[in-house]
């Protein structure tokens, strides 16, 4: 099915600079506060999961609804063809671990890193929070103005940019992760543009930040 786009750049825009500096804002004002909570706990995996559900997904559901009048769920690929998204994102995901076993070697997972926030809000959701605004959104919007492999570039940039307060604040800015955050937003980008299911994306995320996390525990 064709997709509706209006006449929203502006707003767009907008919603981008708004976004971006709410984050900015979470990261210096509101994350320390979290971390008094204990990050172990699961009141901090609630409380996190909410302020990622609120800041980052609820706001391009309205976005769609009520400034481009269209059925968010369809124009972000949540609803059509995600048999095949299921399918993409995991054999993309059984690449991506064969791949980290050649470059890492044997896993060494550990029960130690396994808590109610890693599991649920850095691993299950992580994909479904962060697909919906950069690979369902930003890049379809950007391509609808300049082509998909632009746009790619563009709302992989962004994907990158938006975990630069939180690598700042914390002293983890790494050029080697800031190299391959961008090119597996890229990479998500695509399995979105081939699978036309958002699904496949979100399902590759989720599992990357997994085997990432807790499988070889980078």
């Amino acid at each position: 099915m064709k997709r509706k786009f209006v006449n929203s750049s502006s707003l767009f825009y907008l919603y981008l600079i708004v976004f971006f500096a709410v984050w900015v804002g979470y990261v210096i004002w509101i994350y320390p506060w979290k971390e008094t909570l204990g990050n172990t706990t699961l009141l901090y995996a609630i409380v996190d999961i909410t302020i990622r559900l609120l800041v980052w997904v609820l706001p391009v559901f309205l976005f769609l609804r009520y400034i481009d009048h269209v059925d968010p769920l369809e124009y972000l690929g949540l609803k059509q063809n995600w048999r095949k998204g299921v399918i993409i994102g995991i054999v993309f995901s059984l690449i991506n671990f064969l791949a980290s076993v050649i470059r890492y070697g044997t896993p060494h997972p550990s029960i130690e890193s396994i808590t109610w926030n890693s599991i649920l809000s850095t691993s299950i959701f992580i994909g479904f929070v962060e697909e919906i605004p950069f690979r369902g959104f930003t890049l379809q919007k950007f391509e609808a103005q300049y082509g998909f492999w632009v746009a790619n570039v563009v709302s992989s940039i962004l994907f990158l940019v938006i975990h630069l307060p939180g690598w700042v604040l914390f002293n983890q800015f790494n050029i080697i992760n800031a190299i391959s955050i961008f090119i597996f937003g890229a990479l998500w980008a695509i399995l979105f543009k081939y699978s036309k299911s958002l699904w496949g994306a979100i399902i590759a995320h989720s599992l990357n930040d997994f085997i990432a996390f807790f499988v070889f525990r980078l």
